[in-house]
């Protein structure tokens, strides 16, 4: 277990997570890293202006992109509602971001808007649905970039977190296997609040909570992942996600990190190994991967993240929350802090968010 306290450990995986927005800001999506090291040089340590003719034109290094604003405006919800409320996230989606958006990718706070955001808006504001009814077919990461404040408020009620994650998910992404793996991150982040390492031994302690009915995923294994015994009574399928497998994934990806024949180097190589694109798929594994080889390491886990290039942004979103519930704020690098816009301000709001666990 990890001996930073809670508070810490809860604020850092936010403040980690809007340093790994801010920092990927400006070589965001080169899937030509021969260009991405021709405009910020072999290896990127800083945050970034991002180029006129890119993603996110007009910011300024240390900057949020849309990512980091609805991940804020998910934090202000939480404080001031003291928890997870629908009803004031969706309201607070309506009357903020909704006018700022014209259904365009370059658009919005940020300057770009995602697929499953413009799917949401479009259903939402053009077509009058009930937010049953806004959520896509985008297999991306965007609902863990801001459910990632709710794995971090309901770190020790795991219940409680899949609910809220579950129902924040569909808002804005309908596929189960997406809403699976949102919510898997989730029961991992909250792992590592507690004080556990991102290691082999995660996923067990996952798959315990499945077996105590606290996390909603269906396994028919006994411990161990062993095969089920003659007459064991098949487990109640209603309201849970197919597979444990997304719960698996982590411990995977530790052993890989840490078996001396299984080396990725650099490690920013990672991004080749399990793709560069946006899909949830390819985004996990990698995330995991440097989480659990960087756990004590924050700047080299995020620099790691950034110069995969690709979507290095979720890449290091994630990768970041991951690496800072690890390392707690204060193990963050001031630097990280230092250049982060408005960087006091979002502390305050990490805090506050702490103090809810």
């Amino acid at each position: 277990m990890s001996e930073n306290t809670l508070q810490d450990r809860a604020a850092g995986a936010i403040m980690g997570a809007f340093i790994g927005d801010a920092l990927a800001l400006g070589p965001h999506w080169y899937y030509d890293l021969a260009e991405m090291r021709r405009d910020y040089g072999e290896w990127i340590t800083a945050y970034t202006d991002p180029q006129p003719h890119r993603y996110h034109a007009g910011l300024k290094a240390g900057q949020l992109s849309q990512a980091g604003w609805i991940l804020r405006l998910m934090l202000n919800s939480l404080s001031d509602c003291g928890g997870y409320d629908e009803a004031d996230f969706c309201r607070r989606l309506e009357e903020e971001l909704f006018p700022e958006l014209d259904g365009t990718p370059v658009s919005g706070p940020g300057g770009y808007t995602s697929q499953s955001i413009r799917e949401a808006w479009r259903r939402r504001v053009q077509q009058h649905l009930p937010w049953t009814e806004t959520g896509g077919h985008a297999d991306t990461t965007e609902a863990i970039e801001r459910t990632l404040a709710i794995a971090v408020r309901y770190a020790r009620q795991p219940r409680q977190l899949a609910a809220a994650i579950a129902g924040n998910t569909v808002l804005t992404q309908a596929d189960a296997t997406v809403v699976s793996m949102t919510v898997a991150y989730g029961a991992v982040l909250s792992l590592l609040v507690q004080g556990h390492r991102l290691d082999t031994r995660l996923s067990g302690r996952l798959m315990h909570l499945v077996k105590a009915g606290e996390l909603p995923f269906h396994a028919v294994t006994s411990d161990n992942l062993q095969p089920p015994r003659p007459g064991d009574p098949d487990p109640p399928r209603e309201g849970r996600f197919a597979s444990p497998d997304a719960l698996l994934t982590p411990s995977y990806m530790a052993a890989a990190a840490s078996d001396p024949d299984i080396r990725i180097e650099p490690a920013w190589k990672v991004s080749l190994v399990y793709g560069m694109p946006c899909a949830i798929y390819h985004q996990l594994p990698a995330a995991y991967y440097l989480a659990a080889r960087f756990y004590d390491d924050f700047e080299s886990a995020l620099l790691h993240a950034v110069n995969g290039g690709g979507q290095n942004q979720a890449r290091a979103i994630l990768t970041g929350a991951l690496v800072g519930a690890q390392t707690g704020l204060s193990g963050i690098p001031p630097r990280f802090l230092d250049g982060l816009e408005n960087s006091a301000a979002l502390c305050r709001l990490a805090e506050q968010l702490a103090a809810q666990v």
